[in-house]
């Protein structure tokens, strides 16, 4: 048996306190080279105790529906995680209540949309819903442990957000 959990489209309204959205979106911040490029500017704050470090991650992709039976956080540093490629990819985060995951939210991101997951933020696993599942991820590289994990007794089951059937009426 397991919980079931739906997958809502990603916006920055609905992950706030949690993550940031970085995404290109809305008016540049700046116009640089000459005009030809607009800079968004200061989309997400790194928060880390050490070294900051850019790796690439390379997943197997997941389809939905999707059993989540852990969530992990990191409580020395926040991670950025940026497609490298096009497709969506499952985000599922949770405030922390007695040192375990509350009240898990999930989301879709698209190509385009990159995450910054706050430092000691529930998070699920990188989860592409594509291949070839990579990313560049920006967090803490300096050795030492940064990893936490809670496994659930009870799984949830991340459900795809369903359309409202159309009733044919213009």
């Amino acid at each position: 048996m397991s919980t079931a959990l739906t997958a809502t489209p990603i916006s920055q309204d609905a992950i706030a306190g949690l993550a940031e959205l970085i995404e290109a979106s809305g008016t540049p911040d700046k116009l640089i080279n000459q005009g030809l490029c607009g800079r968004f500017h200061n989309r997400a704050a790194l928060n880390i105790d050490g070294e900051a470090g850019i790796s690439v991650f390379k997943s197997q992709s997941f389809a939905l529906p999707f059993r989540m039976e852990m969530m992990e956080r990191h409580p020395q540093g926040s991670q950025a995680f940026l497609p490298m490629q096009e497709g969506e990819y499952l985000v599922v985060l949770a405030e922390d209540k007695d040192g375990a995951p509350h009240d898990p939210r999930a989301f879709v991101a698209g190509a385009g949309q990159g995450v910054n997951i706050g430092r000691n933020v529930w998070h699920g696993v990188l989860c592409p819903l594509s291949d070839p599942g990579l990313f560049m991820v920006v967090d803490r590289v300096t050795d030492g442990p940064n990893l936490e994990e809670h496994w659930f007794d009870t799984p949830y089951t991340v459900e795809p957000v369903t359309e409202p059937a159309s009733t044919g009426l213009a």
